[in-house]
């Protein structure tokens, strides 16, 4: 069974208040002919421009009285329950009707036929395969074209027509018609997305072999993945060529899924991701407070470091990122270890150095400068906890911070009340600390909200 389905919307994608769908029309077609008709304008509960007016004819008195979406949700679950969704460019229909479902947080999942690509099989080389080139070359009427109801008639008579010409192919005539659009990349979607859920968590792709060949982290994992099939890029493409299989670890934090990912980027290595990937650091960004009470930063090998804000896998980066804090913080060349001791640093001569080594800036405006860095790159306590969201409604999730550098993860029931390292230590799961874990978190808890306990006076162990 199969439900034809056309819609018009308010905008060119599914965004709330604006971009909604305004008519909808379902035909129920049996295989051999419509058997079920049903089709209704809807209130978006926003204003439809003139430009999205003009193109479908709807306008804001038409939709006044017609019911919202929610009011015939339910039908349209009953309608295209265990029926293939079908429409002329079905990612566009599809999408919006899903989004619309999620908006009410229903999980709308339908399998999909789009005849625009059995058309494509069936009728090679038309010039156009728009709904209107091809019909009217087909000589298919559309009465009410860029209306729903007119537009999904249009559709039906159109799969009609391909039905019967599948029935007389020599290639296809003995398939059926979803099998005829099923290619391999089609059954291996279907196969990953069944196997993911819409969750916070790390995902995993797979070869035949079964080798992880590609590692991401997402609020959505479903959402996450499936993004990964509309990709126009050439690598993305050769990754889905041998992708065969998928799996996933649900978090419920998206900070621990952030250190998850990063974890398993680097001992797996795999094949098709970029970012990440390099678990040898050789140089950190250090700082100190010299003998005049001025704060100074260094580049020094990785192992050297005594308070080391960043690491990185090359000199070269670590110098990149200092040149770009004594540009943005005017910091002198002497401060950060790129002149002698007691040199005037080049930078004064060409006025991009306020003469911190000349003795002409007092210490207290410079390190003013130099802490906002610190601020962002170094903790503001040594033994802290982040807490957020578990992976049930029960549960709470933490990332624990011990003398100034990460030192696990782990859940807890919601009602448990931790305060102390014994009891932390205990629940954490040590993923592999890297230097960069340290930055993961920094740059988490600047641009998101959780909540954060000091463990300042807890025992240090």
């Amino acid at each position: 069974m199969f439900a034809i389905i056309d819609i018009e919307t308010c905008g060119n994608k599914f965004e709330h208040p604006r971009g909604r769908i305004i008519d909808i029309a379902i035909l129920i077609h049996d295989g051999l002919q419509v058997v079920e008709r049903f089709s209704t304008l809807i209130n978006p509960g926003c204003h439809i421009s003139g430009f999205y007016s003009k193109i479908s004819g709807i306008t804001d008195e038409m939709v006044a009285d017609a019911p919202q979406f929610h009011q015939v949700a339910k039908q349209i679950v009953e309608l295209t329950e265990g029926k293939i969704f079908v429409a002329h460019n079905v990612g566009f229909d599809y999408s919006f009707v899903k989004e619309e479902f999620a908006f009410l947080g229903y999980k709308f999942r339908r399998e999909k036929l789009c005849t625009v690509r059995l058309s494509r099989k069936l009728m090679p080389d038309r010039i156009s395969y728009s709904l209107g080139h091809l019909c009217a070359s087909l000589g298919i009427p559309i009465e009410g074209r860029h209306r729903a109801l007119g537009d999904a008639d249009a559709t039906a008579k159109l799969f009609d027509l391909l039905i019967r010409l599948k029935s007389e192919h020599p290639q296809y005539k003995n398939m059926g018609v979803e099998r005829i659009m099923t290619r391999r990349i089609d059954k291996i979607k279907e196969h990953v997305l069944k196997k993911l859920p819409e969750e916070c968590g790390v995902y995993y792709f797979q070869d035949r072999k079964g080798n992880i060949i590609y590692v991401g982290k997402s609020t959505n994992i479903y959402n996450r993945a499936m993004s990964h099939f509309n990709t126009k890029e050439r690598k993305g493409k050769k990754m889905l060529n041998e992708l065969y299989d998928a799996s996933y670890i649900q978090t419920g934090s998206e900070l621990i899924a952030l250190i998850l990912e990063d974890d398993e980027i680097k001992k797996r290595k795999p094949q098709f991701n970029r970012a990440r990937k390099s678990s040898t650091f050789t140089h950190s960004i250090d700082y100190f407070e010299d003998e005049k009470g001025v704060l100074n930063f260094r580049i020094v090998e990785y192992g050297e470091a005594q308070n080391p804000m960043q690491s990185f896998t090359t000199y070269a980066t670590a110098r990149e990122r200092l040149d770009s804090w004594i540009d943005e913080h005017i910091l002198c060349l002497r401060y950060c270890g790129l002149t002698d001791d007691d040199a005037i640093c080049f930078n004064h001569h060409i006025k991009k150095c306020n003469g911190i080594c000349s003795q002409q800036e007092d210490i207290e405006v410079y390190n003013k400068r130099a802490k906002k860095i610190l601020s962002k790159y170094t903790y503001r306590d040594k033994n802290f906890m982040l807490i957020d969201k578990g992976r049930t409604s029960g549960e709470k999730s933490f990332v624990l911070v011990q003398n100034g550098h990460y030192a696990g993860y782990g859940y807890f029931d919601a009602t448990t009340q931790l305060t102390d390292f014994d009891e932390l230590k205990e629940l954490a799961k040590m993923s592999s600390r890297y230097p960069d874990t340290d930055d993961l978190i920094r740059g988490f808890m600047r641009t998101k909200p959780v909540k954060y306990v000091s463990l300042e006076k807890a025992r240090e162990v």
